[in-house]
C-alpha cells in the first residue's frame, strides 16, 4: 500500500483572513514614503455603492435605473489613543492639506487613497481605554494593488 503524504491545510484559504497585522500608513507634505499610523483598532468598509440614475419613461410600468457614479463615504478608522499619533494627525487636519494613505492587509493586498483628514477624540468610560477616530474624506481612490 502506497503512503500518501498529508500536507498541512492553510485555513486562511478556507476560513477567511484574520485582521491581525492590518496596517494603515500615511504620507503628507514632503514625505516620500508611507509611515505606519500606530494603534489601529478598526477599519471601515472600503469602497462604495454607485448612485442609481433613474431612466424611467412615461411608458414604463416599473421604475428603471442604471448605475451612476460611485458614492464614496468618509472612511473612519479607530485608534487606541496615543498623544504623539493624535497630535501628528491633528496637525495634518489643522494645515488643511490632504494626505495619502495606504491600507495593507495581512495577505499582501493594498489599497491606496488620498483625502482630507479629520480627527476626533472618543468618549471615555469607567475601566475603558481612550480611542480616537480618524476620518478621511476621500478625494482620490481607493485604488487596489
Amino acid at each position: 500500500m502506497k503512503k500518501t503524504k498529508i500536507l498541512p491545510m492553510n485555513l486562511q484559504l478556507f476560513a477567511g483572513l484574520l485582521t491581525k497585522d492590518t496596517m494603515l500608513s500615511m504620507k503628507s507634505g514632503s514625505e516620500s514614503t508611507f509611515a505606519e499610523i500606530e494603534g489601529l483598532q478598526a477599519v471601515p468598509e472600503i469602497g462604495g455603492d454607485p448612485e442609481q440614475v433613474d431612466i424611467t419613461t412615461l411608458k414604463d410600468a416599473n421604475k428603471k435605473y442604471i448605475s451612476g457614479i460611485q458614492d464614496m463615504d468618509s472612511l473612519e478608522f479607530t485608534f487606541l489613543y496615543d498623544k504623539a499619533v493624535f497630535t501628528k494627525l491633528k496637525a495634518v487636519q489643522t494645515a488643511g492639506k490632504e494626505a495619502e494613505f495606504e491600507l495593507a492587509y495581512p495577505d499582501g493586498a493594498k489599497c491606496t487613497f488620498t483625502g482630507g483628514v479629520t480627527v476626533k477624540m472618543g468618549s471615555g468610560e469607567v475601566n475603558g481605554a481612550y480611542q480616537f477616530t480618524l476620518s478621511v474624506t476621500v478625494s482620490d481612490g481607493p485604488d487596489w494593488a
